[in-house]
């Protein structure tokens, strides 16, 4: 018996209702509501088949500008233009996308704005884990209702990357390096037919115009699941470096924190730019080996020191400034997390560590204060 094209489930409809002024953190495309209607209105540049924006207007959302009309929209990615205008072209081809680099570097940020200025849903999200089987990437079944009734529609649980497929929207998948081998290859079928057969129905779902994929993985995860090469092949992939000077690290850091602020209703000032800059020239020099003139050579420790470590340690202080302290963030409110960020090896990052405050710390002009709070830290 041929097998049998199977319609496309019906989407799942709207998401429950839920106050957003109570939730911890919103889904980009409800965070960014306003700034991604107003770029729709004046977008009247050629669109790709069941893409919301224009390319054009997906890229000036993640790296912000200013519209005809005034509107603002704020940088979600601050670094290389040129990345994020190939990343938005292979989502217009048919190829996969694979966001690629070090621990801390947002590439999860970036997938997230790059679907939810798409398709306008960001919550198509595969967790990519060691326990990661088939059924997350294919479908599975309400056992349940198999038993009773035998293999059936009805019977189907669908996975994100059905949804995708059959909505024509983005499904994400995290840490694709982290799932198994065997699991990982169960893409190829997806990304190169545009098909996922349903052989317990003798039918398949074939993928609606609009659907593609993100994935991420990061080079700390290099040799735990390889991805093979017919799977490769599939992908586009664009490296995310560190940012690249001291200034646009700082306004990440900076501006990330001060989100995370409001989010969390901390009652403390926005955190001190002179403070922010501390963190990052710490965490910057200590990654590269480096001080910042390029006088001295640094051991570095065991941790990424990445600026989303440096938002947790700002956004850390701010806490420790509101709730014991005068509200100001200052060195002393950052030291034991900046500590923790950096000690993860209690014996070798300590000496490393402690090193870096004796010979550049203590040396550097206006930095006592920092000095002493991160000794009486360790």
């Amino acid at each position: 018996m041929a097998a049998q094209k199977k319609s496309p489930p019906a989407p799942a409809g709207n998401k429950p209702k839920v106050d957003q002024g109570t939730v911890l953190r919103r889904h980009a495309e409800e965070q960014y509501a306003d700034e991604l209607a107003a770029l729709a209105a004046v977008d009247d540049r050629p669109k790709p088949p069941n893409w919301n924006l224009s390319p054009w207007a997906v890229k000036t959302y993640l790296l912000g500008g200013t519209l005809e009309d005034g509107t603002e929209i704020t940088p979600k990615y601050v670094g290389n233009e040129r990345l994020i205008e190939i990343a938005v072209a292979t989502l217009a081809t048919d190829r996969a996308l694979l966001l690629y680099g070090v621990p801390g570097t947002a590439k999860s940020w970036v997938s997230e704005h790059l679907a939810a200025a798409i398709c306008g849903n960001s919550t198509l999200l595969i967790q990519g884990t060691a326990g990661t089987d088939e059924s997350a990437l294919r479908y599975g079944w309400n056992y349940a209702r198999l038993l009773a009734e035998g293999p059936s529609e009805a019977a189907m649980t669908e996975s994100p990357m059905l949804r995708a497929m059959a909505t024509g929207a983005i499904c994400r998948v995290e840490e694709l390096t982290r799932i198994p081998s065997e699991v990982q290859d169960t893409l190829i079928t997806i990304l190169s037919e545009k098909a996922l057969p349903v052989p317990e129905l003798n039918t398949e779902v074939q993928a609606q115009r609009g659907f593609n994929v993100i994935a991420t993985a990061n080079n700390r995860d290099r040799g735990v699941n390889e991805l093979s090469s017919a799977l490769m092949r599939r992908f586009n992939t664009v490296v995310l470096p560190v940012p690249d000077n001291l200034e646009d690290e700082v306004e990440i850091v900076r501006s990330r924190s001060e989100q995370l602020g409001r989010a969390l209703e901390l009652p403390a000032e926005a955190p001190a730019l002179e403070e922010v800059r501390r963190v990052v020239t710490v965490f910057r020099e200590l990654r590269d080996g480096l001080t910042d003139d390029g006088k001295t050579k640094l051991k570095s420790p065991s941790g990424t020191l990445s600026a989303a470590e440096a938002i947790s340690v700002v956004n850390s202080g701010a806490a420790m400034a509101a709730f014991y302290g005068d509200g100001k963030l200052n060195a002393r409110d950052l030291a034991s997390g900046i500590t923790g960020a950096i000690v993860k090896d209690p014996v070798q990052d300590r000496v490393v560590w402690q090193e870096y405050l004796q010979t550049v710390v203590k040396e550097r002009d206006g930095w006592g204060d920092f000095y002493r709070a991160c000794r009486e830290a360790l």
